[in-house]
């Protein structure tokens, strides 16, 4: 549900700029960001390219983070993300959002971050938790990488998004950006920060795409991954390679499809039963497919030759705008830019509304400021 408190419709996502997207990308939240600013449901939509959080793992080398966000917005662009109707912003050309990044810290603790199961994710996939201990857990972790969830909160509160989609994995983040939301206004009696909402995908194979190779999540640091900007043979070679079930050595054999990637890919990405028409007439739908392979008689290599034409179906389009796209760079940019002093000018006001709840906005009214200043004095008097 949206959040009840707020007129507008406002969504706000993103990715960290640390390479090409992914078809975990895609299915987590991209394809229904494109869904979503088709529909006409939404006020506003912002995409933001967080490269101050790409930082937090890769401070030692700033030039992949900002070679990689002409990449990302590629990728955006590409997969359909319009910017007539999307915004598509930079996160370290936006001020406001590193000063309620600094005023959210004091709303969570160390301990409260410490148990965010993403976060625990996050530090083990690239071995900052170097202790079994949970007290020690964060004795070798950047202090930035830890306070990630309130920097993401600082991202989606400052636009006042209500929507944010993501995959599965992201929903221990907006639960806790919903914690210091609503601390916030309990504390200053407000109601400035709206309380977001996730929409993860519908079907359950997309929440969380596994690899290629089986792994529990496609990543681009475990290289098992197909990109969105991978060209038609080296999308063949990756999908020859993937993971299916090792106990299927015979065609004859029967076969599991639980945790056969070919299977599972085909759960997240089979458009319609009418992909089975033009590349498969042998089946009229999944689940024919499957019970064949799990009775015996259905060979992998077939399976993998129909995904194949599967995901052909999907990116060749992608690829096509994507070369569209790569020889109009400076447009690319002048979108970046567009899209960035938008974005400062939307969470500036949120900032400024931010210090007026906390009564910090000093220089906006010096006759407040002269009395806030005169009545403590009065009381101090008053004390001794």
């Amino acid at each position: 549900m949206l959040a009840k408190d707020c007129k507008r419709k406002v969504i706000l996502t993103g990715d960290r700029p640390t390479g090409k997207l992914h078809l975990g990308h895609f299915v987590g939240s991209l394809q229904r960001r494109v869904e979503l600013q088709n529909s006409g449901q939404f006020d506003e939509i912002n995409i933001l390219v967080a490269d101050d959080q790409a930082l937090t793992d890769n401070w030692d080398n700033p030039k992949k983070v900002r070679d990689n966000i002409i990449e990302v917005t590629l990728d955006y662009l590409s997969a359909g993300i319009d910017p007539d109707k999307s915004f598509i912003c930079i996160q370290s050309g936006i001020p406001a959002l590193h000063a309620l990044t600094f005023y959210y810290m004091n709303l969570v603790t160390t301990q409260r971050l410490s148990r965010n199961p993403t976060v625990k994710s996050e530090m083990l996939m690239r071995g900052f938790n170097g202790s079994e201990s949970e007290d020690d857990n964060v004795a070798g972790l950047p202090a930035g990488f830890f306070t990630y969830p309130v920097s993401q909160t600082a991202d989606i509160t400052a636009f006042k998004a209500t929507t944010v989609p993501a995959g599965e994995d992201q929903m221990p983040m907006i639960e806790q950006a919903r914690e210091i939301a609503h601390r916030f206004n309990t504390i200053y009696k407000c109601d400035v920060l709206v309380e977001p909402d996730i929409l993860i995908p519908e079907n359950a194979a997309q929440r969380r795409l596994p690899g290629i190779d089986g792994k529990a999540k496609m990543s681009k640091s475990l290289g098992n991954g197909i990109f969105l900007s991978d060209d038609a043979a080296t999308v063949k070679k990756k999908v020859m390679s993937m993971y299916t079930d090792p106990t299927h050595i015979n065609v004859a054999d029967p076969g599991h499809v639980e945790g056969n990637m070919v299977f599972t890919y085909l759960d997240a990405f089979l458009r319609d039963d009418s992909q089975f028409a033009d590349y498969l007439p042998d089946y009229k739908n999944l689940e024919e497919m499957k019970e064949h392979y799990q009775r015996g008689g259905l060979g992998d290599m077939k399976c993998k030759k129909f995904l194949l034409k599967v995901m052909e179906d999907l990116l060749q389009p992608i690829r096509e705008n994507r070369a569209k796209w790569e020889t109009n760079i400076n447009d690319v940019y002048d979108i970046l830019k567009a899209g960035t002093d938008h974005a400062v000018q939307v969470t500036n006001q949120t900032l400024h509304e931010c210090r007026d709840a906390m009564r910090i906005n000093y220089f906006d009214d010096k006759d407040a400021m002269v009395k806030s200043w005169e009545s403590w004095l009065n009381e101090s008097h008053t004390k001794n």
